[in-house]
């Protein structure tokens, strides 16, 4: 069977395309950061819009553009006039109509008001700031290099800027942080009055800073202390208005990000820039994470060459059970089971009634989707249903 997307219906809409852009540039690299960046230069920043522009060119891009999100690295770090010609850049390949939603990160260090005046000139309607904490020590101990202070000052020009939607990410389960110091985070930023808040569990990835603290001992894991901060905060922010729609994401109406639930959904989209994975045109892939090495070889017509597999329905089914679970409202296993009748349906309901069976999700009909405990343990449940689908990988 084709891994290529399946035929639109005639009168059905279009399936939404996303546009990933990753720029790559930090000032300095947090200790928990596991992302491929480096410092910028004026060759490096230089080689980098070309090389996006020249990208962008050789994608075959097969509809209009639904959503944007320029991530890294630190994309609010490159200059005023470099954000513009970047944004122009990729204008150029929206297909004619303008995105539902454009997001972009930025470090409470690096906003300014010529920066937010040209993002929201080009489009941008929406604005992630990187937080992780208010709390000096705790900061300190994660390698930013901002303050409460400019968090404030960033947040407050942000506002200013009027975009459609703001965002604050934060952390939690860091070294030495107490359940006080975690809920006195959320109620802080909760005063701000975002639309979003995405608070994310401190993970250990290799090649990191704080990956060799706890390999050394100088860190622990406390799954317990992790699982308690998960259910208060939970708590605090469905008591301040915010419906939680995935694990690690919650929104006031109307605003929960697109472009992410389109990924989880197994939605296309095209990544741009060294690192930047994408899925579209019948593959998956990823550039490679090397800035020169990413310009060679666009040089050369080579892109998403790292990790390319072939998009089998039955694998998007895999990855739509997997990361659609970790929503709130779950997986509708139906239309997939029609997709792919080739994938192992018998040993993933098998698995899924075992899950059910330990409280660790609910069906309703085809749809299924976790329960709080299985909330708390998402990425274990992802482990058994990617272990349910290992016989399609053995045949294949």
């Amino acid at each position: 069977m084709s891994g290529r997307p399946t035929a639109q219906a005639k009168g059905e809409p279009a399936p939404p395309l996303g546009l990933y852009v990753h720029v790559p540039f930090c000032a300095s690299t947090c200790d928990f950061c596991a992302f491929y960046q480096t410092k910028p230069t004026a060759s490096g920043v230089e080689g980098f819009l070309a090389g996006i522009a020249q990208e962008a060119e050789a994608v075959i891009w097969p509809r209009p553009v639904t959503t944007v999100f320029w991530g890294g690295g630190t994309p609010g770090l490159l200059a005023p006039r470099d954000l513009g010609r970047l944004a122009a850049t990729i204008r150029r390949h929206f297909g004619g109509a303008e995105p539902e939603e454009w997001s972009v990160e930025m470090a409470p260090a690096s906003v300014t008001d010529e920066r937010l005046r040209v993002l929201k000139e080009s489009g941008v309607t929406r604005i992630s700031l990187g937080v992780q904490s208010f709390q000096p020590a705790l900061l300190d101990a994660l390698g930013r290099q901002h303050t409460r202070e400019q968090v404030l000052r960033a947040y407050e020009r942000v506002q200013r800027a009027d975009f459609r939607s703001v965002n604050i990410d934060l952390m939690f389960a860091l070294p030495g942080q107490t359940a006080e110091e975690w809920a006195a985070d959320v109620r802080e930023a909760v005063a701000l009055a975002p639309d979003h808040l995405s608070t994310y569990c401190l993970t250990f990835e290799e090649d990191t800073k704080l990956w060799v603290k706890l390999s050394q001992g100088r860190v622990k894991l406390d799954p317990e202390h992790e699982a308690a901060l998960y259910e208060s905060t939970w708590a605090q922010l469905g008591a301040a208005g915010f419906a939680q729609y995935e694990v690690s994401n919650f929104a006031r109406p109307g605003h929960t990000c697109r472009h992410n639930v389109n990924t989880w959904h197994m939605h296309e989209w095209v990544g741009l820039g060294p690192s930047a994975a994408s899925q579209h045109g019948g593959w998956r892939g990823a550039n490679v994470s090397d800035l020169e090495q990413w310009q060679s070889g666009l040089a050369a017509g080579a892109r998403m060459t790292e990790d390319r597999v072939a998009l089998a329905p039955a694998l998007l089914a895999e990855d739509a059970l997997i990361f659609g679970l970790r929503m709130n409202a779950g997986v509708d296993l139906g239309p997939w089971q029609t997709r792919a009748p080739e994938a192992p349906w018998g040993a993933v309901e098998a698995t899924l009634g075992a899950l059910a069976e330990a409280g660790r999700l609910v069906r309703d009909g085809a749809t299924v989707r976790l329960t709080d405990h299985g909330r708390l343990v998402a990425d274990a449940v992802g482990a058994e249903i990617m272990a349910a689908f290992e016989p399609m990988a053995v045949d294949a």
